[in-house]
């Protein structure tokens, strides 16, 4: 059996026994791996201490059959994440990041433009760009690159021009903007300020210097509530860091702008 190498983000960590680990990690080349890690709980383990959460480490593993877990045989550590000691707001948002990656994604389906938009992502939050930004970006680039992004230039029922009012309406099942004859008996619509779309457009197209883009302080909760139904109504349930994300929203004080 073939030994595989990539690079990968520390996404779970579950204790097997004593002495070993199932850990989770997106990989650039494999996308999503589960796989078990024997003798990583040991003091002096294989892995030199690289399977930390949210660490990117450079892995070794045996592909098995899609109802075994893949085996973790070797993890060199490429770089920790250090800001959970300054900032609470930044470590919460890393957790987001991890739990985002697994929840959107497949076992073994492969996006390289999404691992390496992660690993810019927990790069931000270790350094200085704010935390809004940061999550925000990735939050559209996920949901791009795993075919689910919003529909925001047209109706996402019947594909004809929306026209931009003060409020519109964002069908969640319809997964983007309705017109106003689309509308009537959709299911699951909010009503979203004309602003807070434009805001969305903008982080959906920036690719570079994405992180000199700032989140307006009076979008921020509307865009958190917006982003967190969408991302809860495709997964089926509520990400379990959603509600820590209050340092992302409007009724905080903005005091990470640039």
């Amino acid at each position: 059996m073939a030994s595989e190498k990539s690079t990968g983000i520390v996404l779970r960590l579950v204790e097997f026994s004593e002495t070993s680990l199932i850990v989770t990690m997106f990989t650039r080349e494999f996308g999503k791996v589960t796989a078990l890690a024997k003798g990583a709980r040991r003091p002096k383990g294989p892995f030199e201490s690289a399977l930390d959460l949210l660490a990117v480490a450079r892995i070794v593993f045996l592909r098995k059959s899609a109802d075994v877990l893949d085996l973790l045989t070797e993890a060199k550590l490429d770089r920790r994440f250090r800001a959970a000691g300054r900032d609470l707001n930044r470590l919460y948002s890393a957790y987001y990041v991890a739990e985002l990656l697994a929840e959107l994604t497949d076992t073994h389906d492969p996006h390289p433009e999404l691992f390496d938009g992660a690993n810019q992502a927990l790069l931000a939050l270790d350094g200085e760009v704010p935390p809004a930004t940061v999550i925000l970006w990735l939050e559209m680039l996920a949901l791009a690159q795993v075919g689910h992004a919003p529909t925001l230039d047209q109706c996402a029922a019947c594909s004809r021009e929306v026209e931009i009012t003060p409020r519109v309406p964002f069908g969640l099942l319809a997964g983007g903007l309705l017109c106003a004859n689309c509308r009537s008996g959709q299911r699951q619509v909010v009503s979203v300020r004309a602003e807070t779309i434009r805001t969305l457009k903008q982080f959906a197209s920036t690719a570079e210097n994405w992180q000199q883009l700032v989140v307006p302080a009076a979008e921020r909760g509307e865009l958190r509530g917006l982003l967190n139904s969408y991302i809860n109504h495709l997964t089926g349930h509520r990400l379990r860091l959603q509600p820590f994300l209050h340092g992302l929203t409007a009724a905080d004080q903005v005091k990470d702008r640039p």
